[in-house]
């Protein structure tokens, strides 16, 4: 348990007020230019995909662009519930011909917010911080903040393994998580959920086929863009990117990241029809995907993290059958990976087999 009020650093554009795809409606009416789209964007700066919405960077340094940015539904309530929990200092960076318009903005938006704690230059890395939000990987990477959080959006997809949300209520639960370190309170005796969180490689799917011999524990199907494997049965829907990306617009995914540039994300009606029968739904996610299923399942839900070496972790990514760059991603991920488990609810040890490591879960659940 944290003593004190923790210190949150958050990022403005395309957190509170919309940037890119405001910049892109903008370009479009001045320029006549048919509608682009936001996910072609790959990251902040000239990397897009389609040369005409590099166009859109030009727009950011404009006062009137700043002064009329829209903020996001939910944003001032956030902030609001945010601040209860820390306090909130705002760290943004504008030109130097718009921090004027830029701090006007959030003085007025966001009164409960003391003037004191609008920080506005790029050197977000010199912030002593517990927690900072922000879209930018380039920011979070550089970041010398506790945790460090990416604020997931299409510009940063291929990113993978950094500690991420995807919405205000994740980020929120997130900073509970956190503020109560180790001091779940859940009760899975009439269903529920158990998120298995871990580096690729820790033997999170050999855990799942343990406790699927259990009849009180089911896998949830995940959806994902991926291709199938050779040695791979029923336990994923595979669709293509564009399919996924138009239920996510639908709302049909209760969770969903991205792991080595791929999306993964399973359905609300999924997870719910396990949890409505009384059972445990176990899900091998990352922790955007955790903290998702934690918001929504608060009582009983539990995040548990799949402890094992860094040698024996490589060693089976090293194995895995598939791409020679994801593998690479994966490993690169290991150090934000491992830095989760102490934001988890409970550790499993993975040294063991994996049944041993099914019945010592079993026990810290409560679950004879």
């Amino acid at each position: 348990m944290r003593h004190g009020r923790l210190r949150i650093g958050v990022d403005v554009d395309d957190v509170l007020y919309v940037c890119n795809q405001h910049a892109i409606d903008m370009l479009c009416k001045d320029k006549n230019y048919l509608p682009l789209n936001i996910n072609d964007i790959s990251g902040w700066g000239a990397t897009s995909k389609n040369a005409l919405l590099d166009e859109r960077i030009a727009y950011f340094s404009k006062v009137d662009f700043v002064e009329n940015q829209p903020i996001i539904p939910g944003a001032k309530r956030f902030i609001e519930q945010l601040s209860k929990k820390g306090d909130v200092i705002f760290i943004t960076a504008v030109g130097a011909n718009c921090m004027s318009a830029r701090a006007e903005r959030l003085v007025k938006d966001f009164p409960m917010i003391p003037e004191r704690n609008i920080m506005i230059g790029a050197r977000k890395d010199l912030m002593n911080l517990d927690i900072l939000l922000d879209d930018g990987a380039h920011n979070i990477l550089g970041s010398s903040a506790t945790y460090p959080v990416l604020f997931r959006r299409p510009w940063n997809n291929n990113i993978t393994g950094l500690l991420s949300v995807n919405s205000y209520s994740a980020f929120l639960q997130l900073v509970d998580q956190i503020n109560n370190q180790r001091m779940a309170n859940f009760d899975l005796s009439e269903g529920g959920v158990v998120c298995l969180v871990g580096p690729s490689g820790s033997g999170k799917a050999e855990l799942v086929q343990q406790l699927l011999k259990d009849s009180r524990f089911a896998r949830p199907v995940t959806t994902t863009t991926r291709a199938k494997r050779s040695n791979e049965g029923d336990e994923y829907n595979f669709i293509s990117r564009e399919d996924f990306e138009n239920g996510q617009d639908k709302g049909l995914f209760l969770e969903s990241t991205v792991y080595g540039g791929e999306y993964y994300g399973t359905s609300l009606q999924e997870i719910d029809k396990y949890v409505k029968a009384m059972k445990i739904a176990v899900i091998p996610v990352d922790f955007c995907g955790a903290i998702t299923l934690k918001a929504k399942y608060p009582k009983n839900c539990v995040i548990a993290f799949t402890h094992r070496s860094r040698n024996d972790v490589i060693g089976n990514i090293l194995s895995k059958q598939c791409p020679e760059n994801e593998k690479v991603l994966r490993i690169l991920s290991l150090e934000s990976e491992y830095r989760n488990e102490d934001i988890c609810d409970l550790t499993v040890s993975m040294a063991q087999d994996a049944k041993k490591a099914a019945k010592e879960l079993m026990a810290q659940l409560g679950l004879k």
